[in-house]
């Protein structure tokens, strides 16, 4: 095992609206399989987002820093935590109808994030995207590593650990989960995604907080 953890891979998605705020949010995706609770952190604050893991079935540990483009509304974080990832819906602070250019203020493209085509609409088709239902998300009140934030305790409050099912990530300790980056092609990370078919093709399991309707 590497002495330094590895960056794990993120998928994103977005959501737009200048009148209604469970509109107006982040999808955001850290996949990173069999992260036990009490190896877990996650600090969300109004423009960024810190995660580390340790991974029992890969034996490595994992972290990331993401500074948003823009603020979000932490309070409003929901999140789903499953043994192949960790699922967050980020609410944007500003109601606003375009979408964010991309999702960290560093213009400058990354490899380890990449565009959620299962959960991204287009701008203008938001519409007649189904709404998703979010109820089995659980706020980040009771999240390992919040405590000093939000006056959490030491477990995951609301969230059910015998619902396990959701993925939204590549397979297990495959070539998406590598810190190097080994996925062919450039990273959709920031703008409209391409259509390329190897994204699409990794053959994703459906997401627990997948599309709904």
């Amino acid at each position: 095992m590497s002495d330094a953890p590895a960056t794990p891979e993120v998928l994103w998605a977005q959501r737009s609206s200048a009148t209604e705020a469970e509109k107006n949010f982040i999808y955001l995706t850290i996949s990173v399989p069999d992260v036990q609770p009490g190896k877990l952190k996650i600090d969300v604050k109004p423009q960024s987002l810190s995660f580390s893991g340790y991974s029992e079935s890969l034996k490595r540990a994992y972290a990331v820093e993401l500074e948003f483009y823009a603020e979000i509304d932490e309070s409003a974080t929901k999140i789903n935590h499953t043994m192949k990832n960790v699922q967050f819906v980020l609410r944007k602070k500003e109601l606003k109808e375009e979408f964010w250019p991309r999702l960290l203020k560093d213009s400058k493209k990354v490899h380890f994030l990449k565009t959620d085509f299962d959960k991204w609409v287009d701008e203008d088709e938001q519409d007649e995207a189904p709404e998703e239902d979010l109820s089995a998300m659980g706020g980040m009140g009771g999240m390992p590593g919040m405590g000093d934030m939000m006056g959490g305790g030491g477990d995951f409050g609301g969230i059910d650990f015998s619902k396990l099912g959701g993925a939204g990530m590549e397979g297990l300790g495959g070539g998406a989960m590598d810190e190097d980056g080994e996925e062919e092609g450039d990273d959709d990370d920031e703008e409209m995604p391409a259509l390329e078919g190897e994204e699409k093709s990794e053959g994703t399991a459906p997401a627990k907080i997948e599309e709904v309707n």
